[in-house]
């Protein structure tokens, strides 16, 4: 495949180069000291890194797991809080903040190069100075001690494309303000699998590359166009270390809309954009659907058979802000927010957020009869559409304009500026751990 920009991958996550392009409510209450301290308690991970992340099987899941959805009575049933005490982070505004960041780009080491916005010449600062206010409550400050007090003695695990190690490499920044990580495994060149060690609490983040979560091919700039993907196969570089995990964060949605053959059942169900190829062609919402419950029911599956707990939070859908096609010289130029009144969510977001939504809200009841196993959203899609200043952009290699402007520069409009908004996800994960006392 020719090696031009309108061939080349946005969502890869191998650093870039002239050939390589980027290849892409919650309750709150402060907890008893007694519940944290029942929390503190559970599971401590005595496994070595490489019996973690080295995988090589591949599980099926069932059609037992794998029943219709719920009604949608019985999921606002299972919804609903008591109003005093909830909040939904989802909806709410940027509003000015003029409070420096937690962390910078010299006081965190864990920052991709191509997100050190900064230090790449980026020549405004004003994306750095908002933070996020829900309608119906303040967001709290991110409080790294009790963060890592919450999942003491545990293994959290982000699985997913390349916005889940963007979360993490954020989350990584925000907890050293107040802890050492120390990376304790690297697999390849690539750092597409490692894993981090605290041991001031004896917590182990690990980060799986997995853009479809299930088996598959990626596309790639020397071999075939199309991604190939098996839907009712979990990814065995992921699955085979559910019984090691205590919580999976999930990032799946922008390698979707690229060109794919879908599988099911070793055969073909169809295929996105591959015009030349003699199968039926169909959208993405439905491959993206199977491959998310797939997932779920593959954690499910394995958790119940061994009668251990897990927490698993699914990330909404974080939308580009390309200003015209990304294969085609689109670019990100604004420097402030959108204001909520002027971007609402809806159209590809807003469905492959509904399916999100959805079936998190099945996983859960399914799992109703079950104890130790929980599922969450996090819903970001959002606030991240509010923020088309927050991305790299040009930034994403060092001084793009120093020998003037170019008549073609690289963009990255898909993964966020660290620090940047991206911090307020984590934010808001921890406020999702506040509410949580103890397994159900």
């Amino acid at each position: 495949m020719a090696s031009k920009m309108g061939s080349t991958n946005p969502f890869n996550d191998n650093p870039p180069s002239i050939n390589n392009r980027i290849v892409h409510f919650t309750l709150y209450s402060l907890l008893p000291i007694s519940l944290i301290c029942l929390y503190f308690n559970i599971f401590s991970l005595t496994h070595s890194p490489v019996q973690l992340l080295q995988s090589t099987v591949i599980f099926n899941y069932h059609s037992s797991i794998c029943s219709s959805p719920p009604s949608t009575s019985s999921i606002e049933k299972d919804m609903a809080y008591n109003y005093e005490k909830s909040c939904n982070y989802s909806n709410g505004d940027w509003v000015s903040d003029m409070r420096e960041p937690l962390y910078n780009v010299t006081t965190c080491d864990t920052i991709k190069e191509t997100e050190k916005c900064t230090t790449n010449g980026r020549p405004d600062l004003g994306y750095l100075y908002w933070r996020w206010k829900p309608n119906e409550c303040n967001l709290p400050r991110f409080e790294p001690n009790t963060f890592l007090k919450l999942v003491q003695n545990k293994h959290i695990a982000f699985v997913g494309d390349s916005l889940a190690r963007n979360q993490l490499e954020s989350l990584l920044c925000m907890l050293s303000t107040t802890s050492t990580p120390y990376l304790v495994y690297q697999n390849g060149e690539d750092k597409k699998f490692r894993r981090w060690h605290f041991p001031s609490r004896n917590v182990n983040f690990s980060l799986y590359w997995s853009p479809f979560l299930v088996h598959g091919v990626e596309r790639s700039n020397e071999g075939q166009y199309y991604n190939t993907m098996f839907l009712d196969l979990a990814n065995e570089r992921w699955a085979r270390d559910i019984d090691l995990l205590d919580m999976i964060v999930i990032s799946i949605g922008h390698w979707f809309l690229l060109p794919s053959i879908y599988y099911e059942g070793n055969l073909v169900i169809g295929s996105l954009n591959c015009p030349d190829l003699n199968h039926t062609q169909i959208d993405f919402y439905v491959p993206l659907r199977k491959a998310l419950r797939t997932t779920l029911n593959s954690i499910v599956e394995r958790k119940v058979a061994k009668g251990n707990g897990i927490d698993v939070i699914v990330k909404t859908f974080s939308p580009a802000h390309f200003e015209g096609d990304w294969n085609k010289g689109g670019g990100c130029s604004k420097t402030k927010p959108y204001r909520k009144e002027e971007k609402v969510v809806g159209g590809m977001e807003g469905e492959i957020r509904r399916i999100e939504i959805e079936e998190v809200e099945s996983a859960k009841f399914k799992v109703k009869e079950f104890g130790g196993i929980r599922f969450e959203i996090l819903d970001v899609t959002r606030l991240a559409l509010l923020r088309p200043d927050g991305h790299p952009g040009p930034y994403m290699n060092p001084f793009p304009f120093v020998n003037g402007v170019q008549e073609y520069v690289q963009n990255d409009c898909v993964h966020w500026c660290l620090p940047g908004p991206i911090d307020t996800w984590n934010e808001i994960f921890l406020e999702v751990m506040k509410k949580w006392g103890k397994y159900p």
